[in-house]
């Protein structure tokens, strides 16, 4: 096996054909498709399957998939820290974010980042799941994390600040007139909420609980900013991070009573380069809604 086999599963993965992932790859459809045999011949499995929308992963390919992205992000990474000058950083970078936090704070400093180092390739995602999020950290997948809770040394992990929690109301709602919500207040409301797993809902479901709350659920989404815009046109009440909150909303947006934030840290792979450092170090210069410890070592239950 070889690393330009995987590189070509995880394309025709991504792409949903092999004509598709070729394109990507700027190589003949045929080569592709010859790769992709010779790996399913030599691993002695079948890693896609052939359906009307397209080639997806199998059970077993899924699993092959995760393993080979490590593989192949710890190579481009190699590639880039040999390639590395003080002055000129090349390569690939992959952050992810824990979906709602650092929303404003993040795409400047990577504006920053891009602006000082052009030849840099950022790669950004959300990853809804906090557990899924720690999960590709350990693995070595990512290269920088944005998260509210993880277990990490103080050489690695990096606390900026805090979140503010924010409650979004529907236009015309009788709380607007408040400059702050009693979350108490809010009893029998209906509640846009997130997916199941998501972190966001459970910070949400923890703290409508911790208030006596019983949240009547009236629609869950996967995204903060659809969360927003549902919950201005009235659909239900929804609780997020104040960065979260797209321009053009911040009229509904109200803080609660007692007040309530949830940290965001840094998390940097170990023995990080000179790309991750100098985002931490922009990440530092943001503005965030409370003050902390820069370096930290926090507890997933913290």
């Amino acid at each position: 096996m070889s690393l330009r086999q995987y590189e070509y599963a995880l394309a025709v993965a991504e792409e949903g054909s092999v004509t598709a992932a070729a394109e990507r790859l700027h190589v003949a459809q045929p080569s592709v498709s010859q790769q992709i045999r010779g790996l399913e011949r030599e691993l002695g499995v079948r890693l896609f399957a052939r359906t009307p929308t397209g080639l997806v992963p199998t059970t077993v390919g899924r699993a092959f998939l995760r393993e080979a992205e490590v593989s192949v992000t710890a190579s481009r990474r190699a590639r880039a820290t040999a390639r590395a000058g003080a002055e000129d950083l090349v390569g690939e970078l992959v952050v992810a974010v824990q979906m709602g936090f650092g929303t404003r704070q993040l795409p400047r400093a990577l504006g920053e980042l891009r602006r000082r180092y052009p030849r840099l390739e950022v790669t950004v995602f959300e990853e809804p799941s906090a557990a899924e999020l720690d999960r590709l950290c350990r693995r070595g997948a990512l290269d920088f994390a944005l998260m509210a809770a993880c277990d990490r040394t103080p050489s690695d992990a990096h606390r900026l600040g805090d979140e503010e929690l924010v409650v979004v109301l529907g236009e015309g709602h009788p709380h607007l007139g408040s400059e702050r919500v009693e979350l108490a207040e809010l009893r029998g409301e209906p509640w846009v909420r997130f997916d199941r797993d998501s972190t966001l809902d459970a910070v949400l479901l923890e703290v409508v609980r911790d208030h006596g709350l019983t949240p009547a659920t009236a629609a869950r989404v996967s995204q903060a900013a659809t969360a927003v815009r549902w919950a201005a046109e009235g659909l239900g009440v929804t609780l997020l991070p104040a960065s979260a909150v797209p321009p053009g909303h911040e009229h509904v947006v109200r803080p609660v009573s007692p007040a309530l934030h949830r940290p965001v840290i840094a998390v940097l792979r170990q023995d990080a380069g000179p790309a991750e450092k100098a985002l931490l170090g922009l990440l530092r210069k943001e503005k965030w809604s409370g003050s902390a410890p820069e370096t930290m070592s926090v507890s997933r239950h913290s």
